[in-house]
């Protein structure tokens, strides 16, 4: 039967005392390099492995922070999980990624998980929380942060890309090219980017004095979003020009368009979408959009989280980051614009 390794063994063959040991193995500890390298050498050379469990029982710390996601198919939150997913770690957090849905029920088992997990925090990415959900989090001690998601709760931060702002930028950009039948296909529409993205289009076409003459409903969802581009273009008078609420619906809108209807884009139809996912700028697509600014999107809501965990009782925050529009291809430039 193998001995197992303590703490001790590895102070004594390091000659070191047993607390610098722990410091070692503590993110964020003070210790010094040469102390660590020692550490670790003789840690190496015995085959110890700190007890991260034991230790979160000690610090009262599980040192896990719970990533919650609605869906993937966006090619936006597998970035943005990484990027979130690196910076956590840089903070000494592991991450549980746990998949989730609109559906109260579905994230209420998700939550329960997650307390059971003990974690010390909670990203929330396009996902919603009821008020329950929130007030046994809160009862928990267990901070949230909402990313690319905000809802009107006093009690949870949030980071978003300025929505309101970039669906005016869309706005004006489609107007200025001349567009007089402007179309919108909306996400799911009991998400507030979905909401914000909208009401910012409309007040930039309102300003210009121009309606939207079609919408329809994609639920960000690219088999939605494909029918919703059938009902809106196979007929007579379609419009010149749309917004498609996330860059993924726009691929399935510009691939029916295309391929389907044989209605040429930007020619017949110009077509502008918003993330600005890699995707977007491959050359089948070439797409105009709005940069979502996710590196600093991550950086602010980790911040947040960090500062809830370190100070409970700081106020929670709210951040919009504006995003610049990218202009491509897809979409009529107006005149004088560069190429």
């Amino acid at each position: 039967m193998a001995v197992k390794i303590t703490s001790l063994d590895v102070a004594q063959r390091a000659g070191v005392s047993r607390s610098a040991v722990s410091r070692v193995y503590t993110p964020g500890a003070s210790v010094s390099k040469s102390t660590a390298a020692k550490v670790r050498a003789a840690a190496g050379e015995l085959g110890y492995r700190p007890n991260v469990l034991a230790r979160s029982l000690i610090t009262g710390r599980s040192r896990i922070i719970g990533l919650v996601v609605a869906y993937l198919e966006n090619q936006f939150y597998p970035e943005a999980i990484e990027k979130l997913s690196h910076a956590l770690q840089a903070q000494g957090y592991h991450v549980l990624v746990f998949m989730a849905s609109n559906d109260e029920a579905t994230t209420s088992q998700v939550i329960d998980e997650l307390l059971d997990y003990q974690v010390d925090g909670i990203i929330a990415a396009s996902v919603g929380l009821s008020n329950d959900l929130t007030r046994r989090c809160e009862d928990a001690g267990i901070p949230i942060v909402l990313f690319n998601r905000d809802q009107f709760d006093d009690r949870l931060s949030s980071v978003t890309s300025d929505n309101m702002a970039g669906g005016r930028k869309l706005a004006e950009f489609l107007v200025a090219g001349g567009h007089t039948r402007i179309a919108h296909i909306a996400g799911w529409e009991g998400a507030s980017t979905q909401i914000d993205r909208e009401a910012g289009f409309k007040a930039g076409l309102m300003e210009a004095g121009v309606k939207i003459v079609a919408r329809g409903v994609g639920n960000f969802d690219f088999e939605h979003a494909k029918q919703a581009a059938r009902d809106m273009f196979d007929r007579d008078d379609p419009p010149d020009a749309v917004f498609v609420a996330n860059d993924h619906m726009a691929f399935a809108v510009m691939d029916v368009l295309r391929f389907d209807l044989g209605i040429s884009v930007p020619g017949e139809v110009s077509v502008v979408g918003y993330d600005d996912v890699k995707l977007a700028a491959w050359a089948s697509y070439d797409l105009t959009t709005v940069r979502q600014r996710a590196n600093a999107m991550v950086r602010q809501a980790v911040d947040f989280l960090m500062t809830r965990l370190d100070h409970s009782d700081t106020a929670p925050r709210r951040v919009s980051i504006d995003g610049p529009l990218i202009i491509r291809g897809s979409a009529r430039k107006p005149k004088g614009q560069a190429t």
